[in-house]
């Protein structure tokens, strides 16, 4: 078809979806099942009477330039019964004025859209950091009352955004990302959608808390004898305010009214410090208070910190610095942020720090030596596959029990060679869905903490925070000997959850081990005792009952 699609048009071909020539029956009842799965758990509340919703996986990766995680291939992904929260790159452009562009923007979205619509599914949108425009060159020429970014002590402009700027140039990123007709054109293509995330990438250049002395504004309303933690409050209280002037803005750009009372605005690494304790310097890079830990649930209606092991740091997936180990951090805040915020989308970005950034065109080899995780692991004598990235995944899944697992792979990345990898993560959703016993323990059981020894993040601990239980690794006979440094190997993590009283208890156990299989590991459950399990590197499950103490390894197959 050579001509623009028009809008009636694409209603059409969203009502003929359906159609025998476009879906098979087998389809229609795989994506109609899928698709129920997908919309109650993605409507249930956080903490509600049915437990932890179960998860979705979703992806940074758009295939916006056909590859990589395109639509069609979550369209291929729901067809094959995949719980997946679909994505979509931000729409851009005029398809209303411009025939090249509405082609592109109906061969990207339009086939996509109607499965959605068809079978109301949620759906998420790939953001920019939308406040980024507001240290742009047009506004640092505005004269200083009215310019956004910081205003350095002599007068002149930064290009970074500040908390004690004028707050109405933070209604404009809505006429940018908004109101346009590309967001209007799919507003109209999906009036109803039960669930709308707007995900920004939460990256702009920002005024940090021990930087304010190369702020004027703070410094003629403030001075310079404040106190950090004074600091790190006003910045904290700056940020609130511009940031919901901004999300309030963007919702009312909406022209749908479904979509204003569906929209949640969710931010990447919007959740408190992962690295909390594990330097003395942690606090710079954190506005923790002692009226909260993170602003971040204060401002944002969601975060998806990142589950990452970076490229560019040493750290690793068996080391105590590890992304394992950080992440336990986020057990005692999360409860912080569902206190203030119980309504809190809470998702986890995971990237394992392959992927990140070369071109199919590139080839795999250099790319792969140049800049991936993996090349580390090569030096190290180590091997990275499937499993070692299936068992490092299902771990800070089942110890953080996220909403959606978002998976990170470069803008450019094809999906090979990283489907194998991605197809991992799909299994470790989907057998969550496929196994009542695993899906009894992610929406009902506890985490089980290991009060045996403290986490080994232990500097300059707020008072506070002392006693919240922080160490959730259990025991194992391959531990190496403590003290520990952040370079010291673990060789199997393991983590436990448990439902029932005393002494009816049943425990989930998990372990995953990341360089090698392991046969005859001893693991120390609190309150239980030791169990005996082979882990491998893709990880295992079983269960213990109390009355009982019968271990059993579990699969979906089980049920």
């Amino acid at each position: 078809m050579s001509q623009i699609l028009t809008l009636p048009l694409l209603l059409l071909l969203a009502s003929a979806v359906s159609a025998p020539g476009v879906l098979s029956h087998d389809d229609q009842y795989v994506l109609q099942r899928v698709a129920t799965e997908i919309r109650t758990e993605s409507l249930l509340p956080p903490n509600g009477s049915q437990g932890r919703p179960l998860p979705l996986v979703s992806h940074w990766n758009m295939g916006s330039q056909g590859k990589g995680w395109t639509p069609q291939y979550q369209i291929e992904l729901l067809r094959s019964g995949h719980r997946i929260l679909p994505w979509f790159a931000w729409p851009q452009g005029d398809p209303e004025k411009d025939e090249r562009t509405a082609r592109r923007f109906d061969d990207y979205y339009a086939e996509l859209i109607s499965i959605c619509r068809q079978f109301r599914l949620p759906i998420s949108f790939r953001g920019t950091q939308w406040e980024a425009m507001l240290i742009g060159k047009q506004y640092r020429a505005l004269p200083p009352q009215q310019c956004p970014a910081v205003i350095d002590p002599n007068g002149k402009p930064m290009a970074r955004l500040s908390p004690f700027g004028p707050v109405d140039p933070w209604r404009d990123p809505a006429g940018a990302y908004i109101d346009t007709p590309a967001m209007k054109r799919f507003q109209r293509m999906y009036p109803d959608p039960p669930l709308v995330l707007l995900l920004s990438n939460n990256e702009a250049a920002k005024l940090r808390w021990h930087q304010v002395h190369s702020s004027k504004r703070y410094l003629e309303q403030f001075g310079s004898e404040q106190s950090d933690e004074f600091k790190r409050k006003v910045v904290s209280q700056g940020w609130m305010q511009r940031y919901r002037v901004m999300f309030d803005a963007m919702r009312g750009a909406l022209v749908s009214d479904t979509w204003k009372q569906n929209v949640r605005f969710v931010g990447y690494g919007a959740f408190g410090p992962s690295h909390f304790g594990r330097w003395a310097g942690w606090k710079e890079y954190s506005l923790i208070t002692d009226q909260w830990t993170s602003p971040d649930w204060l401002i944002w209606q969601g975060g998806s910190p990142s589950y990452y092991t970076h490229n560019w740091c040493p750290n690793r997936d068996h080391w105590v610095w590890s992304t394992q180990v950080e992440s336990m951090n986020w057990i005692f805040q999360l409860e912080e942020a569902f206190s203030v915020n119980p309504d809190f989308w809470w998702e986890v970005s995971l990237w394992d720090g392959n992927g990140g950034g070369w071109t199919f065109e590139r080839g795999y080899v250099p790319a792969l030596l140049a800049e991936s995780k993996a090349c580390q692991y090569l030096k190290d004598g180590q091997t990275y596959t499937p499993e070692r990235y299936e068992g490092w995944a299902q771990c800070g899944l089942w110890l953080l029990r996220p909403r959606v697992l978002r998976e990170f792979r470069g803008s450019t990345v094809p999906l090979e060679p990283w489907r194998p990898f991605f197809d991992r993560l799909l299994a470790s959703v989907d057998r969550i869905y496929e196994s009542e016993t695993l899906a009894r323990f992610w929406r009902r059981g506890s985490l089980v903490p290991n009060r045996a020894h403290p986490h080994p993040f232990q500097s300059r601990i707020p008072n506070e925070c002392q006693d919240r239980d922080r160490w959730f690794a259990l025991e194992t006979s391959v531990d190496p000997p403590r003290p520990w440094s952040m370079q010291t190997d673990i060789p199997v993590f393991s983590l436990a959850l448990v439902t029932g009283q005393v002494p009816q208890r049943r425990w989930l156990l998990y372990a995953h081990s990341p360089l090698k299989d392991r046969r005859d590991v001893e693991i120390t459950i609190p309150g239980f005792g030791v169990v005996t399990v082979d882990v491998p590197r893709a990880g295992a499950f079983h269960t213990i009952n109390e009355p009982t103490r019968r271990l059993v390894g579990i699969s979906p197959a089980d049920d």
